[in-house]
């Protein structure tokens, strides 16, 4: 194992994980299971590495940013798997692994032989998880697909964006991210099997699922009337006053998503009276006039700021918050309180920052401390964990099979 991970035990120390998934949700899943303390090795393609390496803007000293957020904790190594000798490689590491992550085409690393089939002979305990477009079947299973098209193929960018307006995806990459997440989940769940039976297994999910999955009061609508919800901008689909509403120097959210705050939001916007106000009594009333309740709200709103009435809010007992930028929200003392900020220092990039780990446990704590890796970082470290000596690795450099990325090297 890798001292770095041995000394900062999680609660999944000892799980082995090889990364062969870029750019985003196969990342995040393993950017998670990092911090939770696996053992992730990032296995990148020859030539040029993870595709988001590539990402010209913004760059630090010379190093993607888009790459460094989503590979910390992670060790990396460069690795030609069209290459009789690479696939080799990977064999003799899938041999040592619990986990595998992909997210290629469906077929393509089976016509390598290096698909499911092929590598739970070598490891039967192997869970092999991949991120796809669609699905490992189905009649699109052999579709690519990226989260702007998982966004449209779900109906999500129907319903974000203001109402007439264009259709809109969100600001995110929310397919990615939460495809990310359902193969942690999926991950996890297959890792508990394992432990009690010592048998391995496929986690297939995809953009697609992890679009339509974030439309559940939507399709709630749709089950019971028949009807697609459309685009209501930041107002929600069953419940008034819930949205985004405009006060003397910017926005802010105000959640009257029951009849008790409702009527504290009307004590303190000094109008008790439209809590009998036929247009706003019931939620029903409110959902039906829900342009006259916020025309008439932000009459009241415009006349002070939003750290007024955050305030005033607060003090009642009514979720409020501020819609902040991104700068924003990062700088919140809140948001750093809870180590959603860390330090991070890079070899080639230098000081940088990152996103901390969102789930915190009590007695297994996560740990972000390690920067993404240069390509090919640790590919002499990690081949010698794995039987190989220093002669067969310069030999396998010299023939294109692997990248020695140290420093120095």
């Amino acid at each position: 194992m890798d001292a770095h991970a041995a000394s900062h035990p999680g609660p999944l120390a000892g799980m082995r994980v090889l990364e062969l998934a870029q750019i985003m949700a196969g990342p995040t899943a393993g950017m998670m299971l990092a911090d939770l303390g696996a053992e992730v090795i990032k296995v990148e393609k020859l030539p040029g590495g993870d595709d988001s390496r590539g990402y010209r803007e913004p760059r630090v000293n010379g190093v993607s940013a888009p790459f460094m957020i989503l590979n910390r904790n992670k060790r990396g190594i460069a690795l030609n798997l069209k290459h009789e000798q690479g696939k080799e490689v990977l064999r003799r590491m899938v041999a040592r692994a619990d986990v595998l992550t992909e997210n290629y085409r469906r077929g393509t690393l089976e016509k390598l032989g290096l698909g499911y089939d092929a590598l739970s002979i070598i490891n039967p305990g192997l869970i092999y998880c991949a991120v796809s477009g669609y699905g490992r079947d189905g009649p699109w299973a052999d579709k690519g697909g990226f989260d702007l098209i998982a966004q449209g193929f779900a109906g999500l960018m129907s319903i974000t964006g203001e109402p007439g307006r264009p259709p809109v995806k969100t600001g995110n990459s929310v397919a990615d991210i939460n495809g990310g997440i359902l193969a942690t989940v999926g991950i996890l769940a297959a890792y508990v099997h394992k432990l009690k039976t010592g048998r391995g297994q496929v986690v297939d999910t995809s953009l697609m699922e992890a679009a339509v999955q974030q439309t559940y009061w939507h399709a709630a609508i749709f089950f019971a009337t028949g009807v697609s919800p459309q685009a209501l901008g930041s107002s929600h689909v069953l419940a008034a006053p819930y949205q985004a509403f405009r006060t003397a120097d910017g926005y802010i959210n105000i959640g009257g998503a029951n009849q008790a705050n409702w009527e504290r939001i009307a004590e303190v916007l000094g109008h008790p009276e439209w809590k009998a106000d036929p247009r706003f009594a019931t939620n029903a009333d409110r959902m039906r006039n829900l342009a006259d309740l916020v025309a008439a709200m932000e009459v009241v709103l415009a006349r002070h700021d939003r750290a007024h009435w955050i305030e005033v809010f607060d003090a009642a007992g009514v979720p409020v918050g501020p819609v902040n930028s991104i700068g924003e929200a990062l700088s919140h003392p809140q948001v750093l309180a809870r180590g959603m900020v860390v330090d991070l220092q890079h070899p080639q990039a230098g000081a940088t920052k990152a996103l901390g780990c969102p789930v915190h446990l009590s007695q297994t704590p996560a740990r972000v401390d390690r920067a993404a890796p240069l390509l090919g970082e640790h590919t002499r470290e990690v081949l010698r964990e794995h039987g190989y000596d220093d002669a067969q690795i310069d030999a396998l450099a010299a023939q294109g099979v692997i990248e020695d990325g140290r420093i120095g090297a």
